[in-house]
């Protein structure tokens, strides 16, 4: 390591402020530039290419909010302290985080990302606050890091982004096979264009059509609730001092509600709590199995999540449902099962109906009952079969692309710390490779 330089962290990069439009004006908002809070990033991915909320050029020039240009930094700062992404294209942000650029002769911004990911543990110890943890400027200051040359930098950083280049590709794969298969759905399920006995989209060509409690839909369908279709539990009440901070071999997770995400997606890694399997005599119905479906049923929007056989289903019996994670099995006679499921319980209309009984309150929450009642359609088996057929394989790509994704990123964060401390030599690393 005779080429490694130790330095502040502030010394590699300079760190730029955010801000935020006044709300009350709103000729400061819904412009065509992307404004980033910590609710845009954080996840699983390097990059963030899009923000729940933009600005106007007047935004812009009357606040103390500045662009960050595509390749720069942005760290969170303030209450979810260190979530960090790379801008995939030039953003706005607000004063809960920071920007970072690279200074030139010194580092890179694709180095400086992966070795912001080693130091973010020092920089949470060293936030401080009265009532939110906060890193400030001068957090920078106290957190050193080495640093090779500009040549092994980028070395390093090609490897790590190898990795993290493969993962965001999946996922964009991933959407596009959901995307299709919501496109399949709506045809048949919305506009009832499904193939009649000849081949021939139904309703343009002539399928009768009745009313029903749903509007109009194709005669022989039916209508009825979500409770016809699926097993529902409401997750087990665990007691605090029934959990584990740390798994001992023979736990299960307990997957909250924390861990689905927007969008239908899973965080399970971030599972923190375990319960012990010797301890679990009457909770079968609590352990997820292949084809669930997640429901969070407190302030967030009912979101539901798809559990597939990714690598996350490898182990049997991993994972526990804890309270306020709805439980949603496929139990029924008419060939319908989680493809459906998962679609038409992630689809707006759905969402929005269940949200309209929930029980408000300073959070909504969804009962167990309301869930159970909501209407749905019903359609005939064949139809249901068919369907399950063409989407089936949609998704089992999926399933395996986010378990590729999931050895890819045991991988990088394997590789993470060995290569930016030097510890692993770049030189192995790519022999290795080859």
């Amino acid at each position: 390591m005779t080429n490694w330089k130790e330095y502040k962290l502030s010394d590699l990069m300079d760190v730029i402020g955010g801000g935020t439009p006044k709300t009350k004006i709103p000729e400061y908002w819904d412009g065509n530039i992307p404004w980033l809070s910590v609710v845009d990033f954080g996840n699983t991915e390097k990059r963030v290419f899009d923000t729940e909320k933009k600005i106007t050029d007047l935004g812009l020039n009357n606040s103390s909010t500045k662009i960050l240009r595509k390749g720069q930094i942005i760290i969170s700062a303030r209450g979810t302290v260190g979530e960090l992404a790379v801008l995939g294209r030039d953003m706005a942000f607000n004063q809960s985080c920071y920007g970072l650029n690279a200074k030139a002769e010194i580092c890179t911004n694709d180095f400086l990302y992966y070795l912001m990911k080693c130091k973010i543990s020092e920089l949470k110890r060293n936030a401080h606050g009265a009532v939110f943890d906060t890193i400030t400027r001068n957090t920078f200051d106290t957190v050193f890091a080495s640093v090779p040359d500009i040549e092994t930098q980028t070395a390093i950083a090609e490897i790590l982004s190898s990795l993290d280049d493969k993962i965001e590709l999946n996922n964009k794969i991933n959407q596009e096979l959901e995307n299709l298969a919501q496109t399949l759905f709506k045809q048949w399920f919305v506009d009832f264009e499904f193939p009649n006995k000849n081949g021939e989209p139904y309703k343009s060509s002539g399928g009768e059509i009745v009313e029903s409690a749903l509007g109009e839909i194709p005669k022989g369908w039916s209508v009825g609730v979500l409770d016809d279709l699926i097993d529902f539990s409401n997750g087990n009440a665990f007691k605090s001092n029934e959990l584990l901070n740390e798994d001992i071999g023979d736990c299960y997770h307990v997957f909250k509600m924390g861990h689905i995400k927007k969008g239908g997606g899973l965080n399970a890694d971030g599972t923190k709590s375990y319960y012990e399997k010797s301890k679990a005599k009457k909770l079968d119905k609590y352990v997820l199995k292949v084809g669930d479906l997640l429901m969070c049923m407190t302030d967030m929007k009912g979101n539901v999540a798809l559990l597939g056989h990714t690598a996350l289903m490898n182990e049997k019996d991993k994972y526990i449902v804890n309270q306020r994670v709805g439980l949603l099995r496929p139990n029924n006679d008419l060939g319908i099962d989680f493809p459906y499921l998962y679609i038409l319980t992630n689809s707006n209309d759905f969402i929005e109906d269940l949200r309209s009984r929930a029980n408000s309150g300073v959070q909504v929450n969804l009962s167990t009952s309301e869930i159970k009642i909501s209407k749905v359609l019903m359609p005939p088996k064949d139809i249901n079969v068919e369907f399950d057929n063409c989407v089936k394989a949609f998704f089992e790509s999926i399933f395996n692309n986010t378990k590729e994704n999931q050895e890819l990123t045991n991988l990088r964060d394997t590789l993470l710390p060995k290569l930016i401390s030097g510890e692993l030599e770049v030189a192995k690393v790519m022999a290795e490779k080859a």
